[in-house]
């Protein structure tokens, strides 16, 4: 679950973490009561508004502006509220912002310079160990920094069963180049940072950038925060936190309905059970000249009504031209799946307006073939993968 960046830095700050202190606001009126209290808090007389959608880059889209003064904070905030914020991380049409950040200006003028680092933490699955990744070139995109200068870029491994030893820290605060009270303060910043990401069940923390303030200072100028969907149930403050104004609508009503669905850009729907097996499918889309339209694991109870709810999420979607099913009968027999699909499709009546292929394959396959092809619905039954993927071709020509 992906969380607004005050929400993250909400986090942050529960766990020991300097942040960029803000307060979010809906409307521009909001906007400058929040800044009045923001300046009675902090002392700041400049603002940093920030449009809270769920996407990186937003600086470049113009979601980012400095208001050097109170009275043009409520103008930049309604420009920024209800506009279509598109980033290299939104489609075409963008995203829109329903709210802003009001922030604190953290550079301020010293008798030392500022510095911006990059910092994530983050499972590395191939090593089974979670991971710091840093380097100097912080508010930069880290894959531009990875394609230009990789040597930029250091890691640290942590065991998680022995967590963030002293030493690491204190080694990650060294190569960023720092040292006196900002290196003391860095040491302090990755130790509390690993804290966050470790007790709050996530699968990412990203801090693009973290500042050093001329005064020495480490903290949080942005975050970008992932939650463990899986941890949620643990975690009801957390969960509370979801913005489904953020999210696919067609993904929300499929999650409601208990699908594992996530939506694509392709034209062939798919319904499939098991994750292996859905993306092996993708893959026979792929190879058949066509586009996945989404992933879709209907679990292990594919009767009649899950399939029919599954057919009417897929349809949701104007792009899908055909719909591949692609199951493998083993907790659940094949023919009873086959008669699903049929009673399914002769509920939905004229909603089905695509081209329908279904293999089935394991227990009482051979049954589910007959059930298909004698059902007089315009279905193509297939049973092996390179036929499933010719019939795809086939209706796709």
């Amino acid at each position: 679950m992906n969380l607004h960046e005050y929400q993250g830095k909400e986090i942050l700050a529960s766990f020991g973490v300097r942040i960029q202190r803000g307060k979010v606001a809906q409307t521009p009126q909001e906007a400058v009561a929040v800044a009045k209290e923001l300046t009675e808090e902090t002392g700041t007389s400049w603002y940093v508004v920030k449009a809270q959608v769920h996407a990186g880059g937003r600086g470049k889209g113009g979601g980012v502006k400095l208001a050097k003064g109170i009275e043009h904070v409520e103008e930049i905030a309604d420009q920024i509220i209800g506009m279509n914020l598109v980033t290299p991380q939104t489609s075409a049409e963008g995203k829109k912002v329903h709210q802003v950040l009001i922030a604190e200006d953290v550079y301020y003028p010293g008798e030392s310079e500022t510095s911006e680092f990059y910092m994530s933490v983050l499972l590395n699955r191939a090593i089974g160990k979670n991971m710091i990744m840093y380097s100097t070139e912080g508010g930069m995109d880290i894959e531009e920094v990875a394609e230009k200068t990789p040597h930029l870029i250091f890691t640290e491994e942590v065991d998680p069963a022995v967590g963030l030893l002293p030493f690491q820290a204190r080694k990650i605060a060294f190569n960023l180049g720092l040292s006196g009270g900002a290196y003391k303060e860095m040491v302090k910043f990755v130790t509390a940072l690993y804290t966050a990401y470790e007790k709050s069940d996530s699968n990412l923390f990203e801090i693009n950038p973290v500042l050093k303030t001329s005064d020495d200072k480490i903290l949080a100028v942005d975050a970008k925060v992932t939650i463990d969907d899986n941890a949620l149930y643990r975690r009801k403050e957390y969960a509370a936190m979801r913005d489904i104004r953020e999210e696919s609508p067609i993904e929300v009503e499929a999650t409601a309905l208990g699908l594992n669905y996530v939506d694509l850009d392709g034209n062939v729907g798919c319904m499939v059970n098991g994750a292996g097996l859905a993306m092996a499918t993708m893959d026979l889309i792929k190879m058949a000249g066509g586009e996945p339209a989404n992933f879709l694991d209907v679990g292990g109870t594919a009767d009649a009504k899950r399939v029919e709810e599954a057919f009417r999420i897929i349809l949701k979607d104007p792009n899908v031209k055909a719909i591949l099913i692609n199951i493998f009968g083993g907790i659940v027999r094949c023919d009873r799946v086959a008669q699903g699909v049929v009673d399914a499709y002769k509920n939905m009546g004229d909603a089905i307006q695509v081209p329908i292929i279904v293999r089935l394959q394991g227990t009482n396959a051979d049954l589910a073939k007959e059930i298909i092809d004698n059902s007089g619905l315009a279905v193509h039954s297939a049973t092996l993968f390179k036929e499933a993927a010719d019939k795809v071709e086939e209706v796709l020509s």
